[in-house]
This record gives C-alpha cells, sequence and structure tokens, in this order.
C-alpha cells in the first residue's frame, strides 16, 4: 500500500480538494471520496503527510456508519475497488482501503459538534463567559470535566484556510429551518452516544465531536468522516484526569508540538521531524485497533 498524498484521476473531473481528501464526479449520482495521508492542523496543510493515515480515517468511518444505519442512513454505495466503476481500477493501489464510492448528497450549511467534555474552545469560551456556545453552565467546572449531558454545539462551515465559527441553536435553526435543526440535533447527539458509549467499553473517551449532515432524495443522510481522530478528541480512559488537559489519541498531540514552535498558524508550516510523524500516525492507528478490535495491514 503506498504513501498518497495527492490523487490524479484523469478519467473523472476533480469537484474539489480540501484539507485531507480529493473529491472526484463519478455521474449525476455519486462521487468519489479518496482520503489522502495530507495531514492539517489549526487549518493549515503540512508539507509532510502522515503515512497511511487517510486509510485508517476511512476505514474508522466506515466501521461507524455500519454501527449507526440503524440510527440514520449514510451515503456509501462500495468502499472495495472491485466494486468501482471499471475505469477506477487501474488504480487501485492509490485507492485501495482509502476511498469510497458515496451518493452525492446537498450538505447542509452547518457543522454538527457535540461536546461531552469542556475541552478547547469550549474551555476558554467557559473561563470567559461561564457558558459554551449559548449554554448556561455551573460554575467551578474544570478542564475536560464530563458534561451532566452532551452539547449540541452547531458551527458555519468556512471556506478552506479560514475558520469554522459557532453559532446558537436558534442560528443554526434560522439557516436550516425548524425541523430540519431538530432532527440533526437528535441524530447528532444519539450517534455520539452510542458511539461514546461503545468507545468508553473500548478505553476511548470521546470528548467531542464534529458530524456532517447532507439531503440524499430529500432524506436527511450521514456524510463524510464519522468519530474519526481527525474529527474528534479521543482520550485514553486509563489516564483521564479531571482538571488538566488530557493525552490523546487525535492530532492533539501534532497541534501540541506546533504549538511550541515560532509559528503564527498561517502558512507555511513547520517541517515536521520524523519522530512527530512516527509518533502521530501510531496514535491514529492505535486509536483504530481499540475501537474495532482488529490492526490494519499496510
Amino acid at each position: 500500500m503506498k504513501v498518497v498524498t495527492q490523487t490524479t484521476i484523469t478519467d473523472y473531473p476533480l469537484v474539489s480538494r480540501g484539507k485531507v481528501r480529493d473529491i472526484y464526479e463519478i455521474d449525476d449520482s455519486s462521487l468519489l471520496i479518496i482520503t489522502t495521508d495530507r495531514m492539517s492542523a489549526f487549518d493549515v496543510i503540512m508539507a509532510e503527510p502522515i503515512p497511511y493515515k487517510g486509510v485508517i480515517l476511512n476505514q474508522i468511518t466506515l466501521f461507524w456508519m455500519k454501527k449507526f444505519e440503524h440510527i440514520i442512513a449514510n451515503h456509501l454505495i462500495a468502499s472495495d475497488v472491485k466494486d468501482f466503476p471499471e475505469p477506477l481500477h487501474k488504480y487501485a493501489d492509490e485507492l485501495e482501503g482509502r476511498s469510497v464510492l458515496v451518493k452525492k448528497a446537498k450538505p447542509l450549511p452547518i457543522e454538527c459538534i457535540v461536546r461531552g467534555h469542556i475541552s478547547g474552545s469550549g474551555w476558554k469560551d467557559y473561563n470567559k463567559t461561564g457558558s459554551v456556545c449559548s449554554y448556561e453552565l455551573p460554575e467551578g467546572m474544570v478542564e475536560s470535566e464530563k458534561f451532566p449531558n452532551p452539547l449540541f454545539t452547531p458551527s458555519t462551515k468556512a471556506e478552506l484556510g479560514e475558520h469554522d465559527e459557532n453559532i446558537s441553536v436558534e442560528r443554526a435553526t434560522e439557516m436550516i429551518g425548524k425541523e430540519l435543526a431538530e432532527k440533526v440535533a437528535d441524530v447528532s447527539l444519539r450517534i455520539f452516544s452510542e458511539g461514546r458509549d461503545f468507545a468508553e467499553e473500548k478505553g476511548i473517551i470521546i470528548a467531542d465531536t464534529k458530524f456532517e449532515f447532507g439531503m440524499v432524495d430529500g432524506e436527511l443522510t450521514l456524510i463524510d468522516e464519522v468519530l474519526t481522530p481527525d474529527s474528534s478528541r479521543f482520550w485514553p480512559k486509563s489516564s483521564y484526569t479531571p482538571g488538566k488537559s488530557q493525552p490523546s489519541f487525535d492530532k492533539q498531540y501534532l497541534r501540541d508540538w506546533l504549538s511550541t514552535q515560532d509559528w503564527d498558524k498561517t502558512p507555511p508550516a513547520p517541517a515536521l521531524p520524523a519522530e512527530v510523524i512516527e509518533e502521530t500516525g501510531k496514535k491514529y492507528a492505535e486509536a483504530y485497533t481499540i475501537l474495532t478490535g482488529q490492526t490494519l495491514l499496510l
């Protein structure tokens, strides 16, 4: 299996090249999504990839989508290259394990964030205002503390290189309508709660995450990535101690290293040392193995 930082599928038009994913249009109703090994932090793409990270992210998403099928439909058509259109078969060494054929969806204009613990931007907001995304919280909470109930805290979707902006549930309702806003909040909280309970049994605390939804033939559909180390905070349950930041299985390790560098969080990013690349990759692979009970043969 090869390391993939960028793809060139000449048989189909490129729709977008994001921080991590390359997306091609297959026909009027389907897309090819390829999860590359590009790494981003603070909305900046690193010059160096994390080898096989894209395979791990894709496989974790497939694992969760299957697990949540009883709650919500997803956009998957096929994940095995042999089931893709024939012109894609010659790209198998780039596509295997890291790509999916999906139904075209009209993405909702909001990110659906669920927070189970107070951390990151939520912790910063709480220290300033005593609330998180318009939710008034009890006094005296400490960093990484678990909320009594998970919070649905939507945000806007930023263009590449810009930052998402937290918005209130009321603002999200104005953007997508009351019925749909209530449904995405309910579904987001349900799949977060089920995923969190499963992960905790395996030894991982999912502190928060981001879901994306779209409409397919008028039906709300789960799209993009699901409960991965790129879209979530994963903490080892064995070392969890409220009152401080937590070690993690996600890109927080890389963010922490970058924060020690003389860098203003605009491109270009500092060059990543070999040990940082290796350690980041190990954390992603470990998260996959703990969640699924399997080891990827890369």
